[in-house]
Parts: structure tokens; sequence; C-alpha cells
């Protein structure tokens, strides 16, 4: 790995190579660039009642602090994203109930929301995130790439690869770095790649992965974790992530674990330093 020198804030560390920075968010000032992110409020069509935009703000230090917080009883975080996927687009009150004809029977309506264009997708290069992971159990935060059309069909090349660049269910424990391919449901898959590492929660760590035609290979603090993952390799524009949620809301009781409250009692945060994204000249 090499440094990638950027004016008055931390080294990049790249892989071998000549590489020139396709597009980054420093986070500086005190408000959020929404011409780069937008909020991810919806999965599944629906409204997730806990991801919130209160979750994140900017500290004017160059950094982006997401927090996990209470609002109106339920423990709230956020989630941002620099591009939309199909199978999250809200539906409209159309969607859900169709028209109704003369009989008062609903009719046939396309049951997807409206489409929207992303704010920065990218084909291959590496992305880069630095953070400090959160500290306290019952929440976590991911590092990660979806396509817009992902799970629409079996051929990943064509229909994206889910690539999670960082995920850290507990505290600082890195997960195995996963890639998720043929939709959400019965023809789903998943590779995994390296077996996970403990990182120490008071420095911040950086993430990366290597986008190539022919693999992933990921890679923290500049060191490769894992084999190179060569199959399968989405040949199209994907979007990023950063994310962090609650526990037990995708449970069956659909509630905010003790622990989840118990971080958010103590004001547990999640802090991004910087995202970047390279290609090779």
């Amino acid at each position: 790995m090499k440094k990638f020198k950027v004016k008055d804030h931390e080294d990049s560390l790249l892989p071998d190579g000549d590489w020139e920075l396709v597009w980054s968010d420093e986070f500086d000032g005190m408000e959020l660039d929404m011409s780069k992110w937008d909020y991810r409020l919806h999965i599944w069509g629906k409204r997730f009642p806990t991801w919130d935009k209160e979750g994140v703000y900017l500290d004017g230090k160059s950094n982006a602090v997401f927090r996990i917080f209470e609002k109106n009883g339920e423990i709230c975080t956020a989630q941002l994203q620099t591009g939309y996927n199909w199978i999250d687009a809200p539906h409209t009150e159309e969607a859900l109930f169709g028209d109704v004809d003369e009989n008062d029977k609903p009719g046939l309506v396309w049951p997807i929301g409206k489409l929207r264009e992303p704010k920065f997708a990218h084909r291959y290069g590496y992305y880069e995130c630095r953070c400090k992971l959160q500290k306290c159990d019952g929440w976590w935060g991911a590092f990660w790439m979806q396509s817009p059309v992902i799970g629409s069909s079996i051929n990943p090349a064509v229909s994206g690869v889910e690539t999670d660049i960082m995920e850290a269910f507990k505290p600082g424990n890195v997960a195995g770095h996963a890639i998720h391919y043929n939709g959400y449901g019965i023809d789903h898959q998943s590779k995994v790649a390296g077996k996970g590492k403990e990182v120490s929660l008071d420095e911040y760590h950086t993430f990366g992965m290597l986008w190539e035609p022919d693999g992933y290979t990921f890679f923290i603090d500049g060191v490769q974790d894992g084999e190179k993952i060569t199959e399968p390799v989405s040949q199209i524009p994907q979007f990023i992530l950063i994310s962090t949620e609650a526990r037990g809301y995708r449970s069956a009781e659909h509630t905010a674990t003790p622990e989840a409250r118990a971080a958010a009692k103590a004001g547990d945060i999640f802090v991004v330093d910087y995202v970047r994204v390279f290609d090779k000249k």
C-alpha cells in the first residue's frame, strides 16, 4: 500500500499503482452536502420508522457523527446513501391499493414507487472510509455498496452485488467482508472474505475495497484482509452507503433491545472522517 495525500486531511492508503481521486466527501463545514448524499428512510418500499435524518450531523472538525438516540419512545439512527435501489422506492397510495373500478374492486398497479437517479454511482476502483467505531453494544455501523437494480435478475454481473466493505456488529469487532447477490429472497447467495478482526475503539481505522473486473479485495488499515473474491463480480455502477442501525427492530418483537436503549442513553456515536473513491489512471 502507498499513501495518497489529500490537502489539509489525512492521507489515504491505496494499493500499488497510479491513482486519481474521482469522488470524495471530507465532511468539512457544518452541513451535510446534499448534492452527494441522501437519507435512506425506506426498505422494501415502506418507511422504516427508526431511520431518522436527525441521526447524523457534521461536527465542524471534518467528521460526520452518527448518533443513536431516543425519539418518541423509539431508538433511532441514520443511514446515508449516494443512490437508490429499486426495491426500496417508497410506494404511492395508488400502488398500495390500486385503482378501484365501478364494483369497488382494486385494479392492477405496478407496486413500485418512483425510481430516482443516483447522486453518485461508480464502477470499479478503490473505495475507502476512515472512521471510529461505536463503543456500545446494541447498534452497528457499516460502509458498503449496493446496486440500483440488485435482485432484479439472477445474473449478478448485470443486476449487481452488495459489497459489505466494513460491518461492525459489536464494538471493536469488524466482521468478515461479505458479498450478497441474486436478491434477498429464495435465490440469495453470499460469500465472505476474512474471518473478522478486532480493532481499537479509540482510534480511527481505514477500510477499503479494490473492485476490479475480476474480483473484490478488502483492506483494513492498509493491510489486505482475507482472500480476493473472484466471483461473482458486478459489472455495473453501484452507489455507496454509510449506515447505522439499532438492534431489535428486525426481530419478531420490532422493538429496540435493552442494549440499544442503553447505547442511546449513553450518547454513543459512530464517527466518519471521510469517504473517497479512486480510479487507476
